[in-house]
């Protein structure tokens, strides 16, 4: 009954992973979550105030299916001051989150066996959009070595006469790693000699930057015209039960957007767009604040990471997540089961510890897990005390012993 398409399709490791945590909370088991990518803070208040008074003024009504022209306009706005980038409103279409953003453009630009070069980790929806299209994703793998990031070597390597569209995030979910401008420009210099390629820049995470300034991958201007930016409100601005993302992008790829998203879903909320002006209007203070505070979680999680045996990782430059590599715990045995995997590890300690993470198999490398510090410092503490005690119960091959 059901179609091949929906048999075939993964569902979100990240969204099983929080509905299982929920179910167990439902059954009084006190669950650390540290799977989900939502920042733990509330909206800002002026933010709040917009949504409020756009009710008071009637906009309750259905709304253009690419958004409101000064919605749009005012993400144009964003886009000159933060990025220097220019836009016109026919360019920008708002959507229901950047999840269904990045669908609209993979829906609107592959056809079946068209190539989308992805890199890993990736976020665990690309590969399933493209999948849905009737696309090939063809993953290159990176190493902790590298930063988790592609050279221009392995991203020439990849691209064959089927290579339609190149994905990315940067700052990555699940990494953290930033690409520089200078980074960006080998990769650059690699798309110019394919003209055929489409580029999906998800930027999601721009602001939560530790390292400084955004780089954009639109803003070289040899390439503009086959770039399309992705971002929205959820993490930047802790919006992520709003519901609103963003595409800038080419005319004719906007136009497609537009076309496929009034089949599907029309416009988004119209309370949430008039709270996207107030979003863009400034970079505000509690932006920066709550930028500082996850730099303080994170370096937290890195000190208590350094302190667990075999765990290898790097230091993220964005987002606000690790993705540790935890193979040396494979193979090990906790009451005559074998650890063989990340999600073999991940249900472990689940199961023991009560800490939700996400198997690093979700990303695209199966040696890692993703760890989030988007909650506050007392339940990371708790959840890493907890898996101290879970590691420490696990006999390691050859019966090493980590305590």
């Amino acid at each position: 009954m059901i179609s091949n398409r929906i048999q075939n399709l993964i569902e979100s490791e990240t969204l099983l992973m929080a509905a299982t945590c929920r179910e167990m909370r439902s059954r009084g088991i006190d669950v650390v979550d540290l799977s989900l990518g939502e920042p733990d803070f509330d909206t800002p208040i002026h933010i709040r105030d917009a949504a409020k008074l756009a009710i008071d003024e009637g906009y309750t009504h259905y709304t253009p299916v690419g958004g409101y022209v000064d919605v749009r306009e005012s993400i144009i706005k964003k886009l000159k001051r933060d990025n220097d980038l220019d836009y016109t409103f026919e360019q920008i279409i708002l959507s229901t989150g950047a999840k269904q953003s990045i669908a609209n453009v993979v829906l609107s630009l592959l056809d079946e066996g068209d190539e989308a070069i992805i890199p890993a980790p990736y976020w665990i929806s690309y590969l399933a959009q493209v999948q849905l299209a009737g696309g090939v994703s063809v993953v290159i793998p990176t190493q902790l070595e590298s930063g988790y990031k592609i050279t221009a070597t392995q991203l020439e390597a990849a691209i064959t006469p089927k290579s339609k569209l190149f994905i990315f995030s940067t700052p990555c979910n699940p990494s953290g790693a930033i690409y520089s401008h200078e980074e960006l420009a080998d990769l650059v210099a690699v798309f110019e000699k394919y003209p055929n390629i489409i580029i999906i820049s998800d930027e999601i995470y721009e602001y939560i930057n530790y390292v400084g300034k955004h780089s954009s991958i639109a803003a070289f201007s040899q390439l503009k015209d086959r770039v399309v930016i992705v971002n929205g409100l959820s993490k930047g601005f802790a919006m992520t039960g709003w519901r609103l993302g963003y595409i800038a992008a080419p005319i004719d790829i906007a136009r497609a957007c537009s076309k496929i998203q009034g089949q599907f879903t029309s416009a988004t909320c119209s309370i949430t767009q008039r709270a996207t002006i107030a979003a863009m209007s400034t970079f505000d203070s509690s932006i920066t604040s709550m930028v500082e505070e996850f730099k303080k979680r994170k370096k937290y999680v890195e000190s208590r990471l350094k302190n667990i045996p075999g765990l290898r990782y790097n230091d993220p430059d964005g987002a606000f997540y690790f993705f540790p590599d935890v193979s040396y715990y494979f193979n090990s045995i906790y009451q005559n089961k074998i650890i063989k995997d990340s999600t073999d590890l991940v249900l472990y300690i689940l199961e023991n510890a009560n800490v939700a993470l996400v198997s690093g198999k979700a990303f695209g490398n199966d040696n890692c897990i993703r760890i989030s510090y988007a909650t506050n410092e007392e339940k990371l503490k708790e959840a890493f005390n907890r898996i101290d005690i879970a590691l420490q119960a696990l006999t390691l091959p050859e019966h090493e012993s980590i305590a």
